[in-house]
This record gives C-alpha cells, structure tokens and sequence, in this order.
C-alpha cells in the first residue's frame, strides 16, 4: 500500500511539474507564463516533497521534517515571488498580449462623428 501511495504522489508531481513547465516555456506574454511556476509546478513540487517525506519517515526511526520545511518555504516563497514579478513588470509597463487595443474617440475636434465609428 505504501508503494502505491509513493507511486500515485510521485505521478502526480511529475504531471504537474511537466505541465508548469511546459506553459512556462509555451506561453504568449510574461503575465500568462507567471502562472505555470506559481500554479502547477508548486503544487507539483509539493507532491514531490510529501512523497519523500513519507518515504524517509518510513524508512528511518523518526519522521522526516526536511521536506516540511522545503514545502512551507516553497509554498510562501512562489506567490510572493510572481506577485513582485508581475508587479515590476507592471512598473516597466510590460505589455500583455491579450490586452485590449486601446479605446479610440469616436468624434473628430469638430465634435462630429468620424465615419469610421461604430454608432
């Protein structure tokens, strides 16, 4: 049962892991890839973490705290991390791909509507 238990953690790490990954390297713009390391590869390194530690703690006399540590500082790390990312690259107004084009006046400075406007 142990092994199973072992087995279904590592997977799933692994799957997670792989897919933060991949959307780190395959995303459009800075904004979307900020959630492939934040999201998926944390919960996935966290997998991968209580997996050994539940190993370790049954293969020694006394449990494994280690993995513990490496997990709570993982999971207050990441956010703080992208959160300080994303907001130095809005201080450098980075642009974002899936931003709205920007907002055009519909009139012309003769306070007329321009013919190319929508109303």
């Amino acid at each position: 049962m142990l092994e199973i238990t072992l087995t279904v953690l590592i997977l799933i790490g692994a799957i997670f892991t792989f897919i933060g990954s991949l959307g780190l390297a395959r995303m459009p713009d800075f904004y979307t890839r900020l959630h492939g390391p934040t999201k998926a590869t944390t919960i996935g390194v966290g997998s991968l973490l209580i997996a050994s530690m539940i190993h370790f703690s049954t293969q020694e006399a006394g449990l494994s705290f280690h993995e513990v540590l490496v997990t709570l500082f993982l999971f207050i790390t990441a956010p703080v991390s992208a959160h300080l990312l994303s907001k130095a690259a809005l201080h450098l107004r980075t642009r974002s791909l899936s931003e709205p084009p920007p907002l055009v006046d519909a009139t012309d400075h003769a306070g007329r509507n321009s013919p190319d406007s929508l109303s």
